[in-house]
Formats: C-alpha cells, sequence, structure tokens
C-alpha cells in the first residue's frame, strides 16, 4: 500500500508519519524539505512546493497512490488544485477538516458528525466547511473517493496546548507560571474541552487509511476524556511544579483588546463547552481508542520542552499585554469598589 502526505511534518501528520513505519505502509512526503531531520528512514521525500501546480504534476507523473492525505488545505482553491492532480491517481483522499467547523453555539454539547456546520465567528471554520461542501459535491457526482477527518485540539510534545497565548506559541505562559505571574483564562475556567495526543490521533487516522467504509465519510478523531480550562491551566502548573495564579477574563473582553484575532479562536471555538462522541470512529477502526491521558501527555510535553530550548519561543509582547489586562482588571475592580 502506497499513500502520499502532503505536509507530513506538522503536529498531526508527524505522528502519523512515525507510526506508520511500524506498517507495510510505503510513505511519500511531498513538501518543501524545511523541516525533514525527524523524518524516519525510510520514507519517500518528494521535495517541491505544493502551491506550484505545474511542477507538482511533473514530479508525480509517474506515480499513483493507495491514499493522498492533504494536511495543509484551508480553503476551496487548495482542494480544487488537489483535485487536478489526484484525481486519477489515489483511490482515496483524506482531506484534514476541523472540529471547529462544528455548529457554534452548540445546540447540543455532545458533538457527532451529524452536528451541524456552521461557525459565524470565525472564518477560518467557515473556509474548512466550504472545503468540505466542495469535496462532497465531488464524492456525489464524481465518484471522488472522499474521506472527511475533523481532528480537534492535537497536540504533541513540541507546543503546550492552552487555550489563549501570544503569536509565538504557548512557551511565555509557561514561563509566566513559573515566574509567578497571572495567568490569564478565558471565562470562568468551566466549560469543558477535548485535548488529544498527536499519537492517539495518528492511532485513529491510520486505521481510516485504506478503508473502503470510511470513502464518502466524515470522521472526527479526539479524546474521550473531558476537561475544564482550570483542570487543564492546574495540570499545566503541576507538571511544571509551581501554583497556579489564575485571572479569569471575559472572552468579550479579552478579544476587544488583543491586536489580533481572538475572537475567533474563543467564541468560534474554544469558549464553547465540546464533549465528542467518538462511537463512529469506533465503528469504523475496531479497537481505538485514546489511551493518552491529558496529565500524562502534558507532562511528556513539558519535559521535551524544558530539554530542547530551541522550542522555548520568548514572547515579550504577549507577556506584557497580560500584564497590561491584569493592571485593568485591577484598577476596575478598585474604581468600582470606590
Amino acid at each position: 500500500m502506497k499513500a502520499l502526505f502532503i505536509g507530513g511534518t506538522g503536529t498531526i501528520s508527524a505522528a502519523i508519519t512515525r507510526q506508520l513505519t511500524d506498517t507495510d505502509w510505503e510513505l511519500y512526503l511531498l513538501n518543501r524539505g524545511n523541516r525533514t531531520e525527524d523524518i524516519p528512514a525510510g520514507v519517500h521525500i518528494l521535495t517541491g512546493d505544493i502551491y506550484q501546480e505545474e511542477e507538482i504534476a511533473a514530479l508525480i507523473a509517474e506515480l499513483e497512490f493507495d491514499v493522498v492525505a492533504d494536511f495543509i488545505a484551508f480553503e476551496p482553491a487548495h482542494l480544487e488544485r488537489d483535485y487536478r492532480l489526484f484525481k486519477n491517481k489515489t483511490k482515496q483522499f483524506l482531506f484534514i477538516s476541523s472540529a471547529s467547523a462544528y455548529q457554534k453555539p452548540l445546540s447540543d454539547y455532545r458533538i457527532t458528525e451529524g452536528t451541524p456546520l456552521s461557525n459565524p465567528y470565525w472564518e477560518y471554520s467557515r473556509n474548512k466547511i466550504a472545503c468540505e461542501d466542495y469535496l462532497m459535491k465531488l464524492y456525489r457526482e464524481e465518484g471522488f473517493p472522499v474521506t472527511l477527518v475533523r481532528p480537534s485540539h492535537t497536540y504533541s510534545e513540541r507546543s503546550i496546548p492552552l487555550g489563549l497565548h501570544g503569536d509565538n506559541g504557548s512557551w511565555q505562559v509557561a514561563k509566566r507560571l513559573l515566574a509567578n505571574k497571572p495567568i490569564l483564562i478565558h471565562g470562568d475556567g468551566t466549560s469543558l474541552w477535548t485535548m488529544t495526543h498527536s499519537r492517539d490521533f495518528a492511532k485513529g487516522f491510520i486505521g481510516l487509511m485504506g478503508n473502503i467504509h470510511a470513502i464518502g465519510e466524515a470522521v472526527q478523531i479526539t479524546s474521550d476524556e473531558s476537561l475544564t480550562w482550570n483542570q487543564i491551566y492546574a495540570i499545566l502548573a503541576d507538571a511544571l511544579g509551581v501554583k497556579l495564579n489564575a485571572v479569569h477574563v471575559s472572552s468579550d473582553f479579552l478579544a476587544s483588546c488583543w491586536k489580533g484575532d481572538f475572537w475567533g479562536p474563543l467564541h468560534g471555538d474554544k469558549a464553547n463547552t465540546v464533549v465528542f462522541d467518538n462511537s463512529k470512529l469506533k465503528r469504523l477502526v475496531p479497537g481505538f481508542t485514546a489511551t493518552t491521558r491529558f496529565d500524562q501527555g502534558l507532562k511528556e510535553t513539558v519535559a521535551h520542552i524544558l530539554a530542547h530550548p530551541e522550542l522555548q519561543k520568548d514572547d515579550p509582547e504577549f507577556d506584557e499585554w497580560c500584564d497590561k489586562v491584569v493592571s485593568a482588571l485591577e484598577a476596575a475592580a478598585a474604581a468600582v469598589k470606590g
């Protein structure tokens, strides 16, 4: 069996790549070759820019695949290109969508693949919905063998998964914790969230590869574990060996005073309670179970990042912004008290 991953070195895809080396899959990765140091031996690397369609068409001219998976498609135009490139070259095309595409606000906290797709808050999610619509139309009208995969918040050893961080990632939050500085948590921290380790996601994804029962289907792959944001931040503090000094702030306020877009990622995603029903995945992939409990997985992540300084990206702008938010809230409380 032969598979091609477009991307293949990101949070989700790298774990799948590693696990596939222990199977009989022959794997090709198509990317620009910027992160090849961690690619396992035996994986074929096709170096090229997927946005250069003619170049890629020539690169794959003599190749055919049982599976093609695109991990870096974010809008319909990307998939229109993929269709032109692979419509006669694969038996299954897997698109990585997003669980953030599900209805916001939710009419039922239990999320299945039948939950409506609608997100007026976040353009990223609306683009993923449009991508799904485009691919399913190809499946219905032309028989293009599509499988839609919807991950939620998936993490690996390279980055701490959090609800709120700046442009340089989440290390600055960990650094604030280590310095005993206040940590911002959106809302009151009691909404439920689901974190999935990438190696658990990989097990489910590999089970969908070459699976005839997955053709024409949308499938979510997440852990069954639900945690409040307060628990998530407390687990991080415990992994770092420090005490959590939490400051709860409304999502509206956070979105209104950050220079970038917190509105979409919060109101369109993380400010909502999400509890996933993975029954469909377990029917398609018998025996699938997410086995990495969050507190265990996060301890691994923290240990890895502390041992790798290159992953510790400072974000002084976000740090200063957090201090300003805390000071503004303290001043407002003092003013109201009189």
